[in-house]
């Protein structure tokens, strides 16, 4: 009884183009014929080609299915996923290391930061101090100092405070077109 291809797959639980390399031009002319049903054309294997590539596939497979083999096989992977394992905790620790580092230079660059902006602030300060002072160079000022320091604080004057402003009510999105 012959075979086609697709019953040799499930049997030896292999692909297609296995089986395929397996079978050379000499194997083909004795074994192998063409049957074409319903339009299709399928490969067909002759029993003593079935018993040939039986033989290769089965042995095959019998040396992968050694339970010797498996175990050791068990016996490598174990050592290999402990060694990376070890391997990765190592670059943890590493990175971890780098990670501590980084955080001290943030802090040390947020400590700069801050020391930087109070720098700018007093000497911003000092610089309209010293504005005020020439522009303004009446003895009363020059001789009291300064009592009230807010000049980061703009306070509102004539010229620079709006005063209450009137707004009129709005009347929706169309409201252009009523008046």
């Amino acid at each position: 009884m012959s075979k086609t291809m697709k019953q040799l797959t499930m049997e030896f639980g292999v692909t297609r183009q296995a089986i395929m390399r397996k079978m050379d031009d000499k194997f083909r002319s004795k074994y192998v014929s063409k049957v074409h049903s319903n339009g299709v054309s399928k490969l067909t294997i002759s029993d003593d080609g079935y018993k040939l590539l039986k033989q290769h596939f089965l042995s095959s497979n019998r040396v992968v299915s050694n339970e010797s083999a498996s175990y050791s096989n068990y016996v490598t992977h174990d050592s290999v996923t402990d060694t990376a394992m070890e391997l990765l905790e190592k670059q943890l620790v590493e990175k971890d290391k780098q990670i501590e580092k980084l955080q001290q230079s943030l802090g040390e660059a947020h400590k700069l930061l801050s020391q930087q902006q109070q720098l700018n602030l007093s000497t911003n300060r000092q610089n309209e101090k010293l504005l005020d002072t020439t522009t303004n160079n009446t003895p009363s000022q020059e001789d009291s100092p300064l009592q009230n320091d807010h000049t980061d604080v703009s306070e509102p004057t004539e010229g620079n405070y709006k005063g209450e402003e009137t707004k009129t009510p709005k009347k929706g999105l169309f409201g252009w077109l009523r008046r």
